[in-house]
């Protein structure tokens, strides 16, 4: 099972990127792999919710089911799925001075014929995790200051 991992600093306080980050739409902005991510039921963000994921990885397209698990003060765990792979997404944000650490799991688990591709999955997962930092770090650190 593939799995990539990446802390790093941004400026925001812990409750706006949970905030920001607890609305997986949002991926459409900092996940570079995502093309569109709608939301599939109505309502305030909450355990239960799910989102439509359309995204382009190393050329293929996929598309998952996202739902959060998991919603805390300080963690944030999304699982998407389709016939062929499990990802799940785990988000901590903890309070560093001014601003967060943030630490970004993705563990993905790929399903029958699929699982083949394990190994190749692990090196571009690396690349998507690298690209994916540079872009969450340039989103929250332009979010709006608290009021």
């Amino acid at each position: 099972m593939p799995t990539v991992s990446r802390s790093f600093r941004v400026t925001p306080a812990p409750q706006a990127v949970l905030g920001y980050l607890a609305d997986f739409s949002h991926a459409e902005q900092w996940d570079p792999g995502t093309v569109t991510c709608t939301r599939n039921d109505p309502g305030p963000v909450a355990v239960g919710a799910s989102w439509h994921n359309v995204s382009k990885v190393a050329g293929l397209k996929t598309e998952l089911t996202y739902t959060l698990q998991r919603l805390t003060r300080d963690t944030l765990v999304f699982v998407g799925q389709n016939k062929g792979a499990t990802s799940t997404d785990t988000i901590t944000v903890e309070s560093d001075g001014a601003g967060s650490k943030l630490t970004y799991r993705a563990d993905l688990e790929m399903h029958g014929a699929s699982a083949l591709l394990s190994p190749a999955m692990k090196l571009i997962f690396e690349k998507v995790a690298n690209d994916t930092e540079r872009q969450l770090t340039k989103v929250l650190n332009a979010l709006p200051a608290a009021s």
